[in-house]
Formats: C-alpha cells, sequence, structure tokens
C-alpha cells in the first residue's frame, strides 16, 4: 500500500507557485543552467523550452486573461449542443488517460462524467478533449472546453490572471522526484550535479527551482513539454531523476521498463491542491461545477453510494433529504433538477467510490487515501451544508 504525503508535509521553505520567474541574479545560488532538451540524445526539442538567456514561459499561462463569461451562457451552451466538453489529460494513469479500448478512464474523467449527469441527466454525454499542460488555460480560455478537469494546481495566480475560477479541491498532492534505487540518492543533497526531468508549463518547474535553491544544491533542469516526453527520457537514463506531483509519480512509476528499479524520495517539495476550473464571470456554471464536487464529497460522508441511493430517499435526515432533492429546492438555484445529485450517485457514485475506483489499494495505482479522506476520518474533505 502506498502512502501518497507524509504527517508533517516538509517542503523546504516551497509556497504555492505558478509562474517560472526570471533567474534573479542577486541570489547567492547560482541559477540552474537549462539543457535543451534537443541536445539531449534521443528526445524531441519541446516547445516553449527555457533556455540559459531567457526565463521560460510562465507555467500553465496562457497568452492573455480570457474575456469574462457571459452569466448563465455555459449551461445553456452545454444544454444547446447537447454534451459537455471537459478538457482532461490522456496521459496520467488513474487520474485521465485512454483504456485499451479507446474509452477514456480516470478519476477526473469521472468528475467530467459527475458534471454531465447533473446538468444533461447523462453521465456519457461527454466530449473529453485531451490537453498538453501548455494548452489546458488557452483551450478554457479560448471557450474550447466548459471546464477543465485535469490534475491542476489551485494557485493564486492562476486564480487572479488568467481569468479563471477554481473549484473545490478534488485531490491533495504534493510534489516529489523519483529515482533509481541503485544511484545511491537518498535526499535532495545528494542531487548536486545531476540532471532532472521537468514538464514545461506546470507549476512543477518553480517548485523544483525553489526547492533545489533553498537547499544550495545545483543540478541541471531538462525541460519537455509533455509527461510522457518526461517520463521516457527518464526511464531511457537521459536525466538522473524525474519530478512530478507524487501522485502522477506513483501512476507514472507502473508504466517505466523496470519500476522496481525506481523509488520516490521521502521530501515533498510543495502543495498542489488539484482542482476544477471553470472561465471567470458566469457563476452559475461556477456553482454547478462546485456543488457536483461537493455534493460527492457529501454523499460519501452520510454513506450514501451508487448501489443504496434509492434506499435514501426515504431517510428523514433534513441534510440528506436536501443532498437527494427530497424536499426544498436547491437544484432550482443552480438552474438543475433539484434531485441532480441522484443522477449523479447513480452515475459515478460518492467521492470515495470515484476514488477508489480509480486510484485506491485494489487498483494498480494502489493509493491509500491520507489527506483525502473524510474530516470524519482525519482527512482534508469537507462540503458546506446543503441547506
Amino acid at each position: 500500500m502506498r502512502k501518497l504525503l507524509c504527517t508533517g508535509v516538509a517542503v523546504l521553505g516551497v509556497g504555492l507557485a505558478a509562474c517560472t520567474p526570471p533567474s534573479d541574479p542577486s541570489s547567492s545560488t547560482p541559477d540552474a543552467p537549462v539543457v535543451d532538451a534537443s541536445a539531449v540524445p534521443g528526445t524531441d526539442a519541446a516547445a516553449g523550452m527555457s533556455s540559459a538567456t531567457g526565463a521560460a514561459p510562465a507555467a500553465g499561462s496562457a497568452a492573455a486573461p480570457a474575456a469574462p463569461a457571459a452569466p448563465g451562457a455555459t449551461l445553456k451552451a452545454v444544454r444547446g449542443r447537447g454534451k459537455l466538453v471537459c478538457g482532461v489529460n490522456d496521459q496520467l494513469p488513474g487520474f485521465g488517460y485512454l483504456d485499451k479500448d479507446g474509452t477514456f478512464k480516470g478519476f477526473d474523467v469521472d468528475f467530467c462524467r459527475a458534471v454531465a449527469a447533473a446538468v444533461l441527466g447523462d453521465a456519457a454525454a461527454v466530449e473529453f478533449r485531451p490537453l498538453t499542460a501548455q494548452q489546458r488555460f488557452t483551450a478554457l480560455q479560448t471557450g474550447e472546453v466548459d471546464v477543465l478537469i485535469r490534475n491542476t494546481t489551485w494557485t493564486l495566480s492562476r486564480d487572479t490572471q488568467n481569468g479563471l475560477d477554481f473549484g473545490p479541491v478534488t485531490f491533495y498532492d504534493g510534489q516529489g522526484i523519483m529515482v533509481r534505487k541503485d544511484g545511491g540518492v537518498r535526499d535532495l543533497g545528494d542531487l548536486a550535479g545531476a540532471t532532472i526531468c521537468v514538464t514545461s508549463g506546470t507549476t512543477t518547474e518553480q517548485n523544483l527551482e525553489d526547492a533545489m535553491r533553498t537547499a544550495g544544491v545545483e543540478y541541471t533542469p531538462v525541460v519537455l513539454e509533455t509527461a510522457d516526453a518526461v517520463m521516457s527520457t527518464y526511464d531511457q537514463g537521459r536525466c538522473d531523476a524525474v519530478t512530478a506531483d507524487r501522485s502522477a509519480l506513483v501512476s507514472r512509476q507502473g508504466t517505466l521498463t523496470d519500476p522496481g528499479a525506481h523509488t520516490i524520495l521521502p521530501a515533498t517539495l510543495s502543495k498542489e491542491p488539484l482542482a476544477p476550473a471553470v472561465l471567470q464571470g458566469d457563476a452559475q456554471w461556477a456553482d454547478i461545477v462546485n456543488w457536483v464536487v461537493l455534493g460527492a464529497i457529501a454523499a460519501e460522508e452520510y454513506g450514501i453510494t451508487s448501489k443504496n441511493v434509492d434506499e435514501f430517499m426515504a431517510n428523514e435526515n433534513p441534510e440528506i433529504r436536501r443532498l437527494l432533492g427530497v424536499e426544498d429546492k436547491l437544484g432550482e438555484g443552480l438552474g438543475l433538477a433539484n434531485d441532480f445529485m441522484v443522477n449523479v450517485l447513480k452515475a459515478v457514485g460518492n467521492y470515495g467510490e470515484i476514488y477508489d475506483r480509480n486510484l485506491g489499494v485494489d487498483t494498480p495505482i494502489n493509493l491509500e487515501r491520507d489527506l483525502n479522506s473524510s474530516w470524519r476520518q482525519g482527512g482534508l474533505l469537507y462540503a458546506p451544508p446543503f441547506r
């Protein structure tokens, strides 16, 4: 059984970060040089690559802030076309990936289906739009997707500079580093002079720089555009270590040529709260996405599952009755049917069912719930009242 985050997250002074800043010439620690991936044998040059003379594009940034969405426009558009367009990952087992039969599966993918079930009454009425880290915010800003549910970290700059609004955290994560067991690396200090593979357009670029600078360790980042390129380059031995969210490293370790030859270091470099994002300006749509997620969390707290939801329709607990739309008219405030959560629960289940199906101990990912447990079990998942 794997444990994602250790007690007392030691982050070496690393805060939430979203954009890679220019090098600070006043720092006492020399800036780490950046390897052009085209110079690494067997790899493709990455678009948006950092260079030794200029800063990388802001991590996960888009060309310009988007015009605000019109209130109510998104729900109207989704219903008009009869399907939800959801931006997802297609390269991360457990979270968002294409199965052998060509269907999208994963933790984030199921939350896309949950929104479709709430809005359209049909969890299958989703068009999944695979997006790279570089593409994801632009796709949301330009209206290519209605919602982004793609292992995306909620940060202040992303919340205020890109014209986006974030929903509730669906997964509490943290950045880690994977190395080869036979390399003798036990902590960050052992990575002095090492090359470290990292994905461009992500918070991991600055987190890595911050952590290594704080530790006084010089290193060489190898910046690549996609997670596939990053893991392939590392697997082929063209970098000494690889960094990403700890959940992503756990997910990807099983795809390596010899999974048992690698280990994830104990240090957690950052806090990475992963959350859905929508275009700013359409409060109704933001509320819909928010309360679908919160409803799945609340349902688990009350023990309501995809299998027993009909039995709970006769429950006398007022909170449960409102959650399921038996009494009051909370759904109408969102522009939805009052029993919208019944559709969600029957289609995809509560939060725990979604987690266990995609990431739990009976899956190849094998992640303990840890921080992603209900507050009643000592975790961080907590839904405001349905009233």
